[in-house]
């Protein structure tokens, strides 16, 4: 097992028990416990997880958003086939608007090849698209970055937002249900879904199976103003065809 393969275990299996043992988390990796121990430092410096005499436990509260740190280590193959689906949709020469979390970042990763132009709502997609010259035009909005995650939010991302009008908006979501809508955990961040939504004229959800079947704390809008969702073949079923009733295109990777 890999160490990043080992890291993303470890952070599931705290998470999803609430904490864990030194000695538990060895038997379960097959690692020793000295290796367990560093893991564990590793990812208390990275903000994943609660270092404990003994183990460690987790940082998140019922509801709460999982760590940028944490998620950009699930379900990577997953995300890269989902922001590949979302880069087939788009055309050379529009102009898209780009949300924050770790599906748009690898979505980031291929439009920075592409002749469009983009505008990024977080400080990590910003510097993918800016660090090494390529065919796509790089926008930058203003904006406070909220801590770990870099998603830009407050009033001058809303007002760059408002001035600007683009092809595509490629939306993450935190959850997504036919009867709750869109959702995220943080009301700052709802506010720049809605405004991004607003300024669109094509609505792209990028959302793993996990997203479907789930609520989170801040209402963005219904899911029909979503014109096609990308998803994997984890999605509720039942979800889908929810969601595909109320006029969503739904294409599963």
């Amino acid at each position: 097992m890999s160490n990043a393969d080992r890291h993303g275990l470890i952070a599931k299996v705290v998470r999803d028990a609430g904490g864990a043992t030194v000695q538990e988390l060895a038997e379960l990796t097959g690692a020793s416990e000295m290796t367990i121990r560093r893991d564990l430092d590793a990812l208390a410096a990275q903000g994943v997880l609660e270092r404990v005499r003994g183990g460690a436990r987790t940082l998140l509260l019922r509801g709460e958003e999982p760590p940028f740190a944490l998620r950009a280590r699930e379900g990577t193959d997953v995300k890269r086939r989902i922001a590949a689906a979302v880069c087939a949709l788009i055309a050379d020469g529009e102009s898209v608007l780009l949300d924050s979390g770790t599906t748009c970042l690898e979505v980031a990763r291929l439009l920075r090849e592409r002749p469009v132009t983009v505008m990024p709502l977080s400080l990590q997609a910003i510097h993918l698209l800016g660090e090494t010259p390529g065919p796509a035009t790089l926008v930058v909005p203003g904006g406070q970055p909220r801590a770990a995650e870099g998603a830009l939010t407050g009033p001058l991302t809303l007002a760059s937002l408002a001035a600007l009008r683009f092809d595509t908006a490629v939306i993450g979501c935190c959850g997504l249900t036919a009867a709750d809508g869109l959702t995220a955990y943080d009301l700052d961040d709802a506010a720049v879904k809605k405004a991004a939504i607003a300024s669109s004229r094509r609505i792209v959800a990028a959302a793993d199976g996990s997203k479907l079947g789930h609520t989170a704390y801040a209402h963005v809008g219904p899911a029909a103003l979503v014109h096609t969702l990308v998803t994997d073949a984890t999605a509720s079923a039942e979800e889908v065809t929810a969601i595909e009733d109320g006029g969503t295109v739904v294409r599963t990777v």
